[in-house]
């Protein structure tokens, strides 16, 4: 009979296990030296090797002739073992056995000893789906077990395991299995399957599965039964998933607020029977890659994504902003927690395809609205900036933004800074270098600098107060790196060492607020204003 691949390839011994070398490492250091515990506890997602290194453990406690914490796998307990022969060795699905009664009757078991083995192993698969009772019930045995019985309990949802069993076990935390591991292994089974699987393919696959072996074989399985050669196409058509090339389409489509064209493409991905679901994990992975490209683009290893779709991410990241990407990443996750529950998964997701392709961050729309107030106000700024500084340490001292901006570290100075609330307007002057500044930020923090565009400085008493329409700078700066770093290239032009304070000039809900304030400052200053302005 044809057995599945995640079957015939489960691993044998500790070394085959992919990914685990934490735990691998422990169990068989503790085989050798004979230290082990009573009783164990493997949590992780699934398909990450928790029930296959319950069954390893099981076999290396009861082998007669242990390889370096191993199971040999040629004594008559490790074949046993392997054909599901060996009744010291008794695996309980707490799914379906999860009542009081089950337990019970492990209990009385246990009391005997092993009959051919040194040690009767219970392995109990997802622990946590026990009833309160039968919980208890466990926790007797576990508190005083006999010295010939081990415990090794398993589960997926270890916040659902009772707090007196978690402290009577060794606890142990399978991470996912990392993509390239999979990719690996994928193309190991299916060199001895002699099977055709493109390396991209196997990626696709290993993405797909999200840390589960388990996960990745049963897709190869099925992508098999299909072709003997598997394909990129063949596996986004087995995996139901809507393939590499839609989905950048709708991410183009949403950078040029296409609505038209991201429609268009989920209606064919629809006619093809993909799952808009898929589609919509798709798209928040995706947006992701294009969040961390846009963050931290010289770091670029922190990507999941095929080596093809690199440049695809990059000019995106290039293209928006970090408040577009992380607007669009909240709609599509709003998508995501809603879809699995309503009835057409269609129209939720157009809905969703709609809001992505005219969802603009505040700043942009407010400036849309209110373009004229905006403009009146730029102008008055720059009367402003162009006159002598009056009364701007007062607004930077007194004003909400302000002191939640203020920065987290105090950097060294090359003279003392003066109390900035009681500077004289005479005490400031315009950084007349500010661009010079900024294009050496640029160069030391490429990720942050395109924030400050459109920014003016002004400095005195040891300060570097800057103006930005950007109020995602503001944020930015809460960060030390970048603080500091924005430090540096101020150091690198000017030679000083300043204090930085930041405060935002634009606000589309408050333009009104902000017309009134850059008027008072015109007034402070004794510019003019035409009443028509």
């Amino acid at each position: 009979m044809y057995k599945a691949l995640y079957r015939k390839y489960r691993p044998a011994t500790f070394d085959d296990v992919v990914s685990q070398p934490h735990i691998t490492t422990t169990l068989r250091n503790q085989i050798v030296s004979g230290k082990t515990a009573h009783a164990y506890l493997f949590t992780g997602s699934r398909g990450t090797g928790k029930t296959t290194c319950a069954r390893i453990l099981a076999k290396a406690l009861n082998c007669l002739h242990p390889v370096d914490g191993n199971p040999c796998l040629e004594c008559e307990i490790c074949r046993d073992a392997d054909d599901n022969a060996l009744s010291d060795i008794i695996e309980i699905d707490a799914a379906s056995n999860n009542g009081v009664d089950d337990v019970r009757d492990l209990r009385d078991g246990a009391v005997y000893t092993a009959e051919r083995c040194k040690y009767r192993v219970y392995i109990i698969d997802e622990v946590h789906m026990l009833t309160k009772e039968a919980f208890n019930a466990l926790l007797k045995i576990m508190e005083e077990p006999p010295p010939h019985v081990k415990f090794i309990l398993a589960t997926t949802e270890i916040h659902k395991v009772l707090p007196t069993i978690l402290s009577r076990c060794q606890r142990y935390d399978f991470r996912r299995i990392l993509p390239k591991d999979i990719t690996e292994r994928l193309l190991y089974v299916a060199e001895r399957e002699k099977i055709s699987l493109d390396p991209e393919a196997a990626e696709l696959i290993a993405k797909t599965a999200d840390g589960g072996m388990r996960d990745a074989l049963s897709l190869l399985d099925q992508c098999i039964a299909f072709s003997d050669n598997v394909t990129l196409d063949i596996v986004s058509g087995a995996a139901g998933i809507a393939g590499r090339e839609p989905v950048f389409e709708i991410l183009e489509a949403a950078a040029d607020n296409d609505a038209a064209k991201a429609i268009g493409v989920a209606d064919k991905l629809y006619g093809m029977s993909k799952d808009m679901q898929k589609l919509c994990d798709e798209l928040i992975a995706q947006f992701r890659n294009i969040m961390v490209a846009k963050a931290v683009p010289e770091n670029l290893d922190l990507l999941v994504c095929m080596p093809s779709e690199l440049e695809k991410i990059k000019a995106l990241a290039e293209r928006l902003s970090m408040e577009d990407i992380m607007g669009k990443l909240e709609i599509l996750q709003s998508c995501n927690e809603r879809i699995a529950r309503v009835s057409s998964k269609r129209v939720e997701m157009e809905m969703c395809l709609i809001k992505l392709c005219t969802a603009q961050n505040k700043a942009s729309v407010g400036e849309a609205a209110n373009a004229e107030l905006l403009a009146k106000i730029d102008m008055l700024e720059q009367r402003i900036a162009s006159q002598p500084v009056q009364a701007q340490s007062a607004q930077f001292a007194q004003s909400a933004p302000v002191r939640a901006q203020k920065p987290q570290y105090a950097p060294k100075q090359q003279s003392e800074t003066s109390d900035l609330s009681k500077m004289k307007p005479e005490d400031f002057v315009t950084e007349d270098r500010w661009q010079e500044i900024l294009e050496k930020f640029a160069e030391i923090c490429p990720s942050v600098s395109g924030a400050l565009n459109g920014s003016y400085a002004v400095k005195g008493g040891g300060y570097m107060l800057i103006y930005t329409e950007n109020s995602f700078f503001l944020q930015l700066l809460r960060n030390k790196e970048n603080a500091a770093k924005l430090q540096e290239a101020i150091k690198l032009v000017t030679g000083g060492m300043f204090s930085i304070r930041a405060k935002c000039t634009a606000s589309a809900e408050n333009g009104g607020d902000k017309l009134q304030s850059v008027l008072q400052k015109a007034r402070d200053n004794n510019i003019p204003v035409d009443s028509s302005e």
